[in-house]
Parts: C-alpha cells; sequence; structure tokens
C-alpha cells in the first residue's frame, strides 16, 4: 500500500513542477496558436503517461501491436474495453496517435491533472444532468470534426478483471454523428497492474490495434450491425476470463 502512495505523490508532484510548461501552452492556446499548442503538447502527454505506466514497476512491459492500422492526418474514435483506470495511460503513451477522451465531470476537481486534460481537449461528462450530458456530448462530436481524436469506452465502467461487459450502442454515436472511422482497441493485462488487489504490481499489458472501421453513409441497421462487429472485434482478441485469471509465465 504504501507503495501505491508513494507513485501517487510521485505523479502529482511530476504534474506540479510541469505548472509552467502548462501555463506556456495555455497562453498559446489564447494567442490562437492552436496548433503549435497542439504540436507542443503530443510528446508531453505521451512522457508523462509513460511515466505513470513505469511507476508501478521495472517489470511491466507494454507491447502494442496494429499500429500501421492508425489513420493518418484524420480523427477517429478509438472504441476500447476497460478493464483498468490504468487503461488511458496505457494508450495515451504507447498508442501513435494523439487522443483525448470522454471523461467524468468529477475529474475537473483533480489538481494539476485538470489543466493538462483540457488542454488535450479532453470532453468532460455531466452523468447527474441528462440534458447537461447531451451538449457535452455534442461538444465532443465538435472536437472531433475539429480533428481531435477521441477515446471512449463503451462498457461505461471498468471490469476491474478478464470479464467484460457489454458495449453500449449509444457511445457510437459520436463516430456516427462527425462521420469519422471506429478504431476497436483491445486492452489485456491493465487490471493486474491496480485493479486486482488495489496495489500496484508489475505486469504484462498488451495492446491490440484493429484496422479502422468507416462509420459515414451507414443505415440505422448498418449502424447495429457496427456496434456488434466492433464489440466482437475487441473481444476476440482478449483470452477468455479463466485463462486470463491465471498467473502469467
Amino acid at each position: 500500500m504504501l507503495r501505491t502512495v508513494f507513485a501517487v505523490f510521485r505523479f502529482f508532484f511530476y504534474l506540479m513542477v510541469r505548472q509552467g510548461k502548462q501555463r506556456e501552452f495555455f497562453r498559446l492556446q489564447a494567442a490562437g496558436k492552436t496548433g503549435e499548442c497542439d504540436r507542443l503538447l503530443a510528446p508531453m502527454v505521451r512522457e508523462w503517461a509513460q511515466y505513470v505506466v513505469r511507476l508501478t514497476g521495472k517489470k511491466t512491459q507494454v507491447q502494442v501491436t496494429g499500429q500501421e492500422n492508425l489513420p493518418q492526418n484524420r480523427a477517429v474514435l478509438f472504441v476500447a474495453n476497460h478493464q483498468s483506470n490504468l487503461d488511458i495511460p496505457v494508450l495515451l503513451g504507447y498508442v501513435e496517435k494523439p487522443m483525448a477522451f470522454v471523461a467524468k465531470k468529477e475529474l475537473l476537481r483533480i489538481p494539476f491533472l485538470s489543466g493538462w486534460m483540457k488542454l488535450m481537449q479532453c470532453v468532460f461528462l455531466d452523468r447527474k444532468n441528462i440534458r447537461q450530458s447531451v451538449k457535452d456530448m455534442e461538444e465532443a462530436v465538435e472536437k472531433i470534426k475539429d480533428g481531435y481524436s477521441l477515446l471512449i469506452f463503451p462498457e461505461g465502467h471498468r471490469s476491474k478483471g478478464a470479464a467484460h461487459g457489454q458495449f453500449k450502442a449509444g457511445s457510437f454515436k459520436l463516430a456516427f454523428k462527425a462521420g469519422v472511422p471506429v478504431v476497436p482497441v483491445s486492452i489485456d493485462g491493465t487490471w493486474r497492474l491496480l485493479e486486482g488487489s488495489g496495489r500496484l504490481h508489475s505486469a504484462n499489458v498488451r495492446v491490440t490495434i484493429h484496422p479502422p472501421v468507416e462509420t459515414e453513409g451507414l443505415s440505422k441497421e448498418g449502424q447495429r450491425q457496427l456496434v456488434s462487429a466492433v464489440e466482437q472485434t475487441v473481444f476476440a482478441s482478449l483470452p477468455a476470463p479463466e485463462a486470463a485469471a491465471l498467473p502469467e509465465s
């Protein structure tokens, strides 16, 4: 437990000493230099996301396959299964395409972190206010249209293990309304880093990036079929829960 507390302290200290850089990025945005801000921000986000993953232990390894499937020069909606709170640092740190993500509004209260999330163009969803949540999702669509790729977890919650929940079709509306491809992503092993015991552990993590699926021009039936197909693609690359529960060799 002390190791986990120390890791959290190190992470926030890491962000705190970079507050000057964060203020510099906000000045660039305020001056209308959004492109320059995005270009300089991407490697820094990648750096601190990898730092978070390294805090789990020296033996942690992240293997990513399918980077060649990432569309270039266009925004996408990343759709992934959700095993752990560490899914986001893993994807931000090791997938070779900048992305923001749809987050709970409560994360705005977290000091140092929320500012970086705003710079990344994350969308903060108010789940307790239906009318506001609709506006939040409309904002997310506009961000994708502006060229920012977004990550969403259609299960709606962490599985905290190898098991998984059903994808919620509503999550895909972002892609349908923005007319961008969906990129399915399979995440295997992040639950071992943290969720298995509530404490940080080293583990092997495997991320599989699948070929993009186009969404433009689909009928309602086509959209339903896409949701089902993407869900099957994501989960087909994961081991069966009973196999995943076995210790890694």
